[in-house]
């Protein structure tokens, strides 16, 4: 099992983010508990990134909104740091 690690800065983004998407809490929610469970579970379509974010991977949480993160196998951690629209999380 693997430990979720909220920063301050992804729970001020994370509270911003649902207020004008209530609709994807429970999709959230369902994320992270198979993130907890399997972070390599083919149904989070995990994917790293390159170029400034190289190091950091994503979860689609809709077509249009990602999740970004930083997965340290080592430690079985996972630490959230982003949430939000593709062209906000990319930028």
């Amino acid at each position: 099992m693997y430990t979720i690690i909220t920063p301050l800065s992804f729970l001020r983004t994370a509270k911003k983010f649902f207020k004008y998407h209530p609709d994807l809490k429970d999709r959230f929610k369902d994320i992270v508990t198979l993130l907890q469970d399997n972070p390599h579970a083919p149904a989070l379509k995990m994917h790293a990134l390159s170029g400034k974010l190289a190091g950091i991977h994503a979860i689609r949480l809709t077509y249009q909104y990602r999740i970004t993160l930083i997965v340290k196998i080592t430690q079985n951690e996972i630490v959230l740091l982003d949430i939000g629209s593709h062209n906000d999380i990319y930028r």
